[in-house]
């Protein structure tokens, strides 16, 4: 039976991870795989996260099921969380799901069974996942131009006019902050110029937000998405727990559906038969600690003061990478990089300008030339600027 399957595509990153590890060199730098580090170069436990952790194995008293849809408290604090009071709570259903990609696997089925027919648009480019389980769910894949490779901003006109293409029934995928793998996002002006588009053409949104806090803030970057809620009949939403709780391993994330009264009943069925056939009962622990300190107003608190700690970290690195780059180019070339926000950016270097980059140097970005920002080092973005400078 086996020896029937085809080779399957190495993930690009994945590969990255491999030769990173494999590459003897003391002085090499992982820019590619998107984990927030500290100074040390370590991902940490957050210190809510520790706390409501220590509480958790101190209360806890069984770890039987919990429910199809998952821990309801936590669903209910991520719906607050992303959407605030933008919309009537009882409008909105979800599903705790094993992380945010999780939450976009099940969205993406529920639109299969609600409309086979459906084209889901994504951005052009976008996190490679998107596409990567669109495919292999054998569903319509519609992109619209996003970035620009020139400016390395996004190319609005471009955007709106591929979207003017849509169908009625279609889904239109955004990410709500923080764009992967840009960095580039559209801003609150234009995110109020698409919710006119989507309404007009009677298209469906789709919310991809996996970094809010990461950007200009809690708030701040749900504010297009809550902007769009307020206004549409109909939204989807896939949100993660993994960057700004820290959550990665635990697989925390939660799939939303903006309903109206006559199709909320259903739409809570649908997500629970997927949870179902899936993998049953979504795994409980990360997403009881996240609803801990959401819960809990110190904790909160904490919580909060530790995720601005590093949202400012990475605006930080950003604006000194972008000195540093300026310095050793003698150019605005690379100014982009202060103003894009989030984990990543694009840096608009070739594919041959980033494999010299690795093999001269050992600096490691995927080969779009997407860097992780919460990777850089501190103490060493003027060697990096150098490293880059050296190969343009």
């Amino acid at each position: 039976m086996f020896d029937r399957l085809k080779p399957q595509p190495e993930d690009k990153i994945i590969k990255l991870i491999g030769m990173y590890a494999a590459d003897p060199r003391d002085e090499k730098l992982d820019l590619g795989v998107g984990v927030y580090k500290d100074k040390t170069g370590k991902t940490p436990v957050m210190r809510a996260v520790k706390k409501a952790e220590a509480r958790l194995l101190e209360t806890q008293e069984s770890k039987s099921y919990v429910g199809l849809l998952g821990n309801l408290d936590f669903v209910g604090a991520m719906r607050d969380l992303v959407l605030g009071d933008a919309v009537d709570a009882g409008r909105v259903t979800g599903a705790q799901t094993p992380g945010g990609t999780g939450a976009i696997r099940q969205i993406f089925e529920l639109i299969q069974m609600a409309n086979s027919d459906a084209t889901v648009w994504i951005s052009n480019p976008s996190w490679p996942n998107h596409e990567a389980i669109l495919k292999h769910l054998g569903m319509k894949i519609g992109k619209y131009r996003y970035f620009d490779e020139e400016t390395c901003s996004v190319d609005f006109d471009g955007m709106l006019a591929d979207l003017n293409g849509v169908a009625e029934g279609d889904v239109v995928l955004l990410h709500g902050c923080c764009h992967n793998p840009t960095g580039a996002n559209i801003t609150d002006d234009q995110w109020v110029k698409v919710t006119d588009l989507v309404l007009a053409k009677g298209v469906t949104p789709m919310i991809d937000i996996a970094y809010q806090g990461f950007g200009d803030g809690l708030d701040a970057d749900a504010a297009g998405v809550r902007h769009m809620a307020g206004r549409v009949p109909e939204m989807l939403i896939a949100a993660s727990c993994s960057k700004n709780f820290g959550l990665y391993r635990d697989r925390v994330g939660v799939a939303l559906a903006l309903c109206s009264d006559d199709t909320l009943a259903l739409t809570k069925g649908a997500l629970a038969a997927l949870n179902r056939v899936n993998f049953s009962f979504p795994p409980d622990h990360g997403a009881t600690v996240a609803a801990i300190i959401l819960g809990d107003p110190e904790l909160r608190t904490e919580w909060l003061e530790e995720l601005e700690e590093m949202r400012l970290s990475m605006l930080s690195l950003r604006k000194n990478l972008a000195k540093a780059l300026r310095r050793e180019t003698n150019s605005d070339r690379f100014d982009f990089v202060e103003h894009h926000r989030g984990m990543f950016s694009r840096l608009g270097l070739t594919l041959e300008q980033v494999e010299k980059l690795r093999e001269d140097y050992g600096i490691y970005m995927v080969g779009d030339s997407r860097f992780n920002v919460a990777g850089l080092p501190e103490d060493g973005l003027d060697k990096l600027a150098k490293a880059i400078a050296a190969v343009l």
